[in-house]
């Protein structure tokens, strides 16, 4: 099974230029809420509300390293719980080169996602990040403890696919 995560162009578009356009060579990072469906063989993130990342969410906001600080993470759990949606979470790389999730990166989804799913009664959830012109996407689907691809950004008009990198540099992507 796979995962595909559907939003308007003008929130794609919205998306790319907190990530990227504030003319900072630091990360940034935003959380989705979404509903979440299975359709055949694949999960279907819907994107309902942005949620962007302010310089006072992080403990530590630098070129290679985001860390969001605790009241931002309930906080975030908390509208979640409220909408009763899922979480697809967002950060960049700003980098030329191919999208793929950092060693770094593993390590807090490893140490997030459980505590997230437990807390959101095992909902989906999802990680994005972005490279100047790709991205690549992982998703926590069943209570299964692996890692599921998330494929493809869907919008009105096109369908963008993830570079894949992760799955391929990492093989399964586990959590505890």
């Amino acid at each position: 099974m796979d995962a595909r995560l559907v939003m308007p162009a003008a929130l794609l578009q919205d998306i790319r230029l907190h990530l990227f356009g504030n003319g900072t060579d630091r990360e940034q990072g935003g959380f989705l809420l979404c509903s979440s469906r299975l359709e055949e063989h694949e999960l279907v993130f819907e994107a309902l509300k942005w949620l962007p990342s302010r310089p006072e969410d992080y403990v530590v906001h630098d070129i290679d390293y985001l860390e969001l600080r605790d009241d931002a993470r309930a906080r975030l759990i908390k509208h979640a719980h409220d909408e009763q949606a899922s979480i697809v979470e967002l950060h960049s790389h700003p980098s030329p080169r191919a999208a793929a999730f950092s060693p770094f990166d593993l390590s807090g989804l490893a140490e997030f996602v459980p505590h997230v799913r437990w807390r959101l009664k095992q909902r989906p959830y999802g990680a994005l990040v972005f490279g100047f012109h790709t991205f690549d996407g992982l998703a926590w689907i069943s209570n299964a403890k692996a890692a599921v691809a998330l494929r493809t950004i869907s919008t009105e008009s096109t369908s963008h696919g993830a570079t894949g990198l992760s799955m391929k540099i990492y093989g399964e992507i586990k959590h505890a």
